[in-house]
């Protein structure tokens, strides 16, 4: 039984953050960003270990399946709380009941992208493209099937009333030279993946972010709400976890050392890098969050009857 004693004093070891992706990857970087600043608050190493392996779900069974004393936690994703149980039959968690939110971490929206010798100027362009597109559907990328972009796309078809032709990749170091050599007609991308060469404009154009709002590190590109498609809302996000069970002295003081962290001029740079803003939802305003994505994406695989593969 961990004890109010032990509640009262955690930390007094090191803590470990199950990463459930490789490393160097945008959810590794947000990751280490956000263990690193938590140390200030909690006076212990917050060490990064990364155990990756089916869509996350490796890592984060790992952590399900942790001592609920606060010193083992998860890096979670919209894929691995939001859409994987909906994806993949042999899910060894539930992402509702298994992992106690402490923290949400960072947000990033997802962005349509075409290339740059492409016809198609903004929304409206392909849209009117699309729904012309009676025999050969426009084709677009993704980093592959169940992923956030992916469903990006599926959704953009649902609200859009259009019909496109998915066509998965592993990961956009494929997906973008498709685009740039005609391969694809369009591309679906999270927007840390792709700022670079938008920015650029030699070989590619954003058409518009997948966000309520526009992006502040793209003030130029509009949403797709703004652009034609009304009410269309996506993000990508990342955010920390705890075992279930874990006591509540010791998630509040994992939750005040997130807050704390997130408030850092180091995470605020680190993500700025990365196209994304440090997240603002805590403990159960996060896991209310995460109940509305779920019911989001589950009805949207279930209705486009998406599997993995």
């Amino acid at each position: 039984m961990f004890g109010v004693a032990h509640a009262q004093n955690f930390p007094t070891r090191p803590v470990t953050l199950v990463v459930p992706y490789p490393t160097a990857g945008a959810a590794d970087i947000f990751g280490r960003s956000i263990a690193q600043a938590m140390e200030t608050t909690l006076k212990q190493p917050v060490i990064v270990e990364n155990k990756p392996g089916a869509a996350g779900n490796v890592g984060l069974t790992q952590v399900a399946r942790s001592k609920p004393d606060g010193y083992t936690i998860g890096l979670g994703t919209i894929g691995t709380q939001a859409i994987n149980q909906f994806l993949y039959t042999q899910m060894q968690f539930d992402p509702a009941t298994d992992l106690v939110p402490i923290a949400l971490v960072s947000t990033t929206p997802n962005v349509l992208v075409v290339a740059a010798n492409s016809p198609w100027k903004n929304l409206g362009d392909v849209l009117a493209a699309a729904r012309a597109a009676k025999d050969k559907k426009l084709s677009y990328g993704t980093p592959g099937i169940g992923s956030s972009p992916h469903l990006t796309g599926a959704y953009f078809e649902a609200m859009a009333g259009v019909e496109l032709l998915h066509v998965p990749f592993k990961g956009v170091s494929a997906s973008m030279p498709a685009l740039i050599g005609g391969q694809i007609d369009l591309l679906f991308d999270n927007l840390s993946g792709s700022i670079a060469q938008i920015k650029d404009g030699s070989r590619v154009r954003g058409i518009a972010v997948t966000s309520l709002e526009r992006s502040p590190m793209l003030p130029t590109l509009p949403s797709f709400a703004e652009d034609g498609v009304k009410g269309f809302d996506v993000t990508a996000w990342f955010a920390i976890y705890a075992p279930k069970g874990t006591p509540q002295p010791v998630m509040d003081k994992l939750i005040e050392a997130a807050r704390v962290g997130l408030k850092s001029e180091q995470v605020i740079k680190a993500y700025e890098r990365l196209a994304a803003v440090p997240g603002n939802l805590f403990g159960p305003d996060l896991a209310k969050f995460e109940a509305g994505e779920r019911a989001k994406w589950g009805k949207l695989i279930k209705e486009r009857d998406i599997k993995a593969q």
